[in-house]
């Protein structure tokens, strides 16, 4: 999300491999960018592997960064700009999640019901 795509489509037809598979509809621009935003993602990884990032508190497990955290006061090993505009062209095309990552496996086994009572 902070590279401004939503998941593609994905499979898997050879292990350890990842195929995505684009709509007709992408743009050659849009396929580029997102071709840059995997080079730019890899980078991330490597950078935490070789020890510049913690494992614990990087742009990857950190991600998406909200509006949220741009206001709030910043203590993370990683600049605002590398969380919230990783590459040149997010900055036009910003799209803001609003809420952080979703834990959805506690969500499933912790239901809360926000249902007035009846």
């Amino acid at each position: 999300m902070d590279y401004g795509f939503h998941a593609p489509t994905m499979s898997f037809p050879v292990a350890g491999t990842l195929m995505i598979e684009p709509t007709e509809s992408e743009s050659k621009a849009e396929l580029d960018h997102f071709i840059a935003a995997m080079v730019s993602i890899r980078q991330e990884i490597d950078a935490v592997q070789n020890g510049v990032w913690p494992k614990d508190n990087n742009p990857l497990c950190n991600a998406p960064h909200s509006k949220a955290d741009i206001a709030g006061d910043w203590t993370r090993p990683y600049s605002r700009e590398q969380a919230f505009f990783p590459l040149p062209y997010v900055l036009d095309n910003k799209f803001w999640p609003s809420v952080n990552r979703i834990d959805d496996v506690y969500g499933d086994r912790n239901l809360v019901c926000s249902c007035p009572a009846s």
